[in-house]
């Protein structure tokens, strides 16, 4: 029985490694609504005016950078200047990094929570 105490006791902690953790989250979130933020002024002003686009207003260019950052690579409304491709090249590298960063912090904490609490 004191082992499922125990068990429920560490669920309920709060240590170092949850607040490394969140500190790390906050960090990967904020740098990326920047990241967001400026591949929307890139895009809006790159391709508002090129023939063609579907990307003719500020919303339009939030969504295409948005959607860029969380699907990596939708082909939805691609832009069609050369500013507009290198920009949307590095919206994915960015949230390529962005998720393989998160998931090793995700792995950090659950292997340090493992290897402190033996």
């Amino acid at each position: 029985m004191s082992t499922y105490r125990e068990e429920v006791s560490r669920l309920f902690s709060w240590g170092v490694h949850h607040r490394r953790l969140l500190a790390r989250l906050a960090m990967v979130l904020s740098l990326t609504a920047f990241v967001d933020l400026c591949g929307t002024v890139v895009i809006y002003f790159a391709e508002r005016h090129a023939a063609g686009t579907e990307i003719t207003s500020v919303g339009d260019a939030l969504f295409f950078t948005t959607v860029q950052l969380l699907t990596v690579s939708s082909q939805l409304k691609n832009p069609l200047t050369t500013v507009g491709r290198v920009t949307d090249v590095v919206l994915e590298f960015w949230a390529v990094l962005v998720v393989a960063g998160s998931a090793g912090a995700m792995a950090d904490f659950f292997q340090n929570a493992r290897t402190t609490s033996r």
